[in-house]
């Protein structure tokens, strides 16, 4: 096999500069720092082999900005969007950002049964998230005539979760280290239907929380309103 899975979080949208809990597609478009960063992504990477994206008009504009530099066609993927809120839907009061975080946070240690109001549980991201990129490893890479980086533009909240469960990074690095626009997670699959994390945004193996490299003790994770819910 041959090539690597880089899940794209989407150039900045104008729901994510009103730090809206915007998840329900087709939702907001790419601001023009959003359309920058997606070029400085292009101009920073290899050409990939394959460039698909979410539904999400803000997935698809900043995989439409990266082919239009790589020459390179995109393709729309269902199943990859955003972790959906439900109830919580375009709001961005400090108390629903509140009520997100905490049901992230215990989606990350485990409680993968929990619902976010109206909307979806932790499991129910994976049931439709997952199967995509299998799909892509077994069509793709685990094809030894294949070779090269298929890119996902994808979302935040829905790649970290996917991610922390299928490569087995510690969920408390993971709400340590948000995803920032067009910052990426890198995964390549190993044997046994398995996949290794290579890379985190800018943070490389091994994935420990911040708290852990700095000698502090056990992660006790504040959940809190953040500039950036869905990062």
């Amino acid at each position: 096999m041959s090539g690597r899975l880089v899940l794209l979080r989407h150039g900045q949208s104008y729901g994510n500069v009103e730090r809206r809990l915007d998840t329900r597609p087709p939702g907001t478009a790419l601001t023009p720092l959003g359309r920058d960063q997606a070029r400085v992504f292009a101009s920073g990477c290899a050409r990939p082999a394959m460039l698909v994206h979410s539904v999400a008009i803000r997935a698809s504009e900043t995989a439409a900005v990266i082919g239009a530099q790589l020459g390179l066609p995109a393709h729309e993927c269902a199943g990859i969007h955003e972790v959906q809120v439900g109830e919580l839907e375009n709001r961005n009061d400090e108390e629903a950002v509140a009520e997100f975080n905490a049901i992230y946070d215990r989606w990350q240690r485990g409680e993968l049964d929990v619902r976010l109001p109206g909307g979806e549980t932790g499991n129910d991201v994976l049931d439709r998230y997952v199967p995509v990129l299998t799909d892509l490893r077994m069509r793709y890479l685990d094809n030894d005539d294949w070779a090269g980086d298929i890119v996902v533009v994808s979302h935040g909240a829905a790649i970290r979760l996917t991610c922390a469960v299928l490569a087995g990074v510690d969920g408390a690095f993971v709400l340590d280290n948000h995803l920032g626009n067009a910052e990426s997670v890198v995964l390549a699959p190993i044997t046994d239907g398995r996949w290794s994390c290579l890379r985190w945004g800018t943070r490389t193996p091994p994935f420990y929380p911040e708290q852990y490299e700095s000698g502090a003790g056990p992660v006790i994770h504040v959940v809190r309103s953040s500039t950036d819910p869905m990062g």
